[in-house]
């Protein structure tokens, strides 16, 4: 009965101290505001005592980060294909270096985009198949999906001003019909998976936005880690 009893304590503190990772994406067009609010974001967590790590896409490793110099780098041609691939080796690289022993070890992921920002800015965007970057997104993370997205959905136009004071990157540079184009894209992922991708309206006050989105991060985090 004793040894019974010592089994089932073990079980307990065992589910306490190896809590589950849970990974979590922010995506939106550029300039909406997802660096702001990643960073309020982890700010908030951190004080209620979660282990956070904070990455982005392209980047998030030493090689992943040269690949994104070359991908966002104004002076660079690259064709569709060529940039599709490149971030996908990218996300191969990040996900098995970064984001799956993060949350192996039980640690909240913050990304700022991933699998999602393919579909959007290549499959809509750049107007490839998108059936090929899907099953290009399952090869680069082995199958690895966000547990919560959140999009940041904002007027293009106030969007686009906003990145571009800041300095035009490649894909900043692409005319309004492209990033309009990258926006539909998004909502359609949001129809398609719309359990995992929540829409934040990003013409709020930062305050409330990121309320909003502390909110929803809260409950997804408290679900996963009671199963």
């Amino acid at each position: 009965m004793v040894f019974v009893i010592y089994l089932e304590t073990a079980y307990y503190v065992t589910r306490i101290v190896m809590k589950k990772g849970v990974f979590i994406t922010l995506e939106g067009s550029d300039g909406s505001g997802k660096s702001v609010q990643a960073g309020l974001l982890i700010k908030n967590l951190k004080k209620l005592g979660f282990n956070v790590v904070h990455t982005r896409e392209p980047g998030g490793t030493a090689v992943a980060e040269v690949l994104r110099k070359i991908l966002l780098a104004p002076k660079n041609k690259i064709f569709p294909l060529t940039e599709l691939l490149l971030y996908e080796a990218s996300r191969a690289q990040h996900t098995e270096e970064i984001i799956r022993p993060a949350l192996n070890s039980g640690k909240i992921i913050i990304c700022e985009r991933y699998s999602d920002a393919s579909v959007a800015y290549q499959g809509f965007g750049r107007n490839m198949d998108k059936n090929i970057i899907f099953r290009l997104n399952e090869i680069a993370t082995s199958g690895l999906n966000p547990d919560l997205t959140i999009f940041f959905d904002m007027d293009i136009k106030k969007g686009l001003g906003r990145a571009r004071r800041r300095g035009k990157d490649r894909l900043e540079n692409e005319d309004f019909e492209f990033h309009k184009r990258v926006r539909k894209g998004y909502l359609w992922l949001n129809k398609k998976f719309s359990k995992r991708i929540k829409v934040i309206k990003a013409n709020d006050t930062i305050e409330n936005i990121a309320k909003k989105i502390f909110d929803i991060v809260l409950i997804k985090i408290t679900r996963i880690r009671a199963n």
